[in-house]
């Protein structure tokens, strides 16, 4: 059993600490403090507390780790055959950013700025060759994720086919608001996924669609590879996004990514 359900990272009273969100009642939380770290080890305490504001609920992340075309639906979105195994990018340590931060766009990056909402897993403990069957033993929990893009640098005529510079800005991975422990979510294949756009939905599934599942997922990436503790791993991203839309982000814009009854990312984009 785990120390959390829903794990959050918070400030209280200028001190940062982990907790286990309790209840939100008029935009206020109540967390119970944590001792210690996810990748350490978690103790209750009787101390609750309530919040100043939410942090990324982990500090720091050795590596994001992405899957592309994972969807049904925006496989066909595309136009695209399902490919032999799962298509992998990657994204640096920091391009990850807190669940209500806002991002700051460099200029370069500006002109076909797109969202990606995606279920992410966080891997609890250094895995390598993995099975199938054991892969969620390895998984400290689930949250809300946005793969945002820089759609001028993944274009081929830039990129040569390769997505890991357009994605790998610094905040281009916000996560959060909570980590729910993967013993409250056996399944990860039945979450509905939403993401809008000033408000507005422009993605709308269920993780039911993915083309190769959690399990899988972790399977083939832990194949004579050690995902060390603290990994992030973006599970890809349904239809709907806004370069088949024609409509990219622009600034002051807010991009919402919400697993119903997991997390909610809200950041906004900034042209700082």
């Amino acid at each position: 059993m785990t120390a959390f359900k829903r794990l959050v990272r918070f400030v209280s009273g200028s001190q940062v600490h982990y907790g286990d969100l309790l209840r939100v009642a008029d935009n206020r939380y109540t967390v119970r403090r944590l001792e210690g770290t996810p990748f350490t080890s978690l103790k209750t305490t009787d101390d609750t507390l309530q919040v100043d504001s939410l942090e990324c609920p982990i500090e720091s992340t050795p590596i994001v780790l992405c899957v592309g075309l994972n969807y049904h639906q925006h496989a066909k979105e595309e136009n695209l055959p399902v490919p032999t195994y799962p298509v992998i990018f990657t994204k640096p340590a920091d391009a990850l950013a807190g669940p209500f931060e806002a991002i700051d766009i460099h200029p370069d990056a500006r002109k076909l700025l797109d969202f990606e909402g995606e279920l992410t897993v966080i891997i609890s403990r250094n895995a390598k060759d993995v099975p199938e069957e054991e892969a969620l033993e390895y998984v400290l929990g689930y949250t809300a994720g946005n793969d945002l893009s820089a759609r001028n640098f993944q274009l081929p005529e830039a990129s040569g086919g390769q997505f890991c510079y357009a994605k790998s800005f610094d905040k281009f991975a916000p996560i959060g608001h909570t980590i729910v422990s993967a013993h409250d979510i056996p399944d990860p294949q039945t979450l509905k996924l939403t993401t809008k756009v000033n408000g507005v939905v422009k993605q709308e599934t269920s993780t039911d669609d993915m083309i190769w599942t959690v399990r899988q997922i972790i399977a083939h990436l832990s194949r004579g590879t050690t995902l060390r503790q603290g990994t992030l791993i973006m599970t890809g991203t349904p239809s709907g996004v806004g370069y088949f839309r024609k409509e990219f982000l622009q600034d002051g814009d807010t991009v919402e990514v919400e697993i119903e009854g997991v997390a909610v990312t809200n950041n906004r984009i900034r042209h700082s």
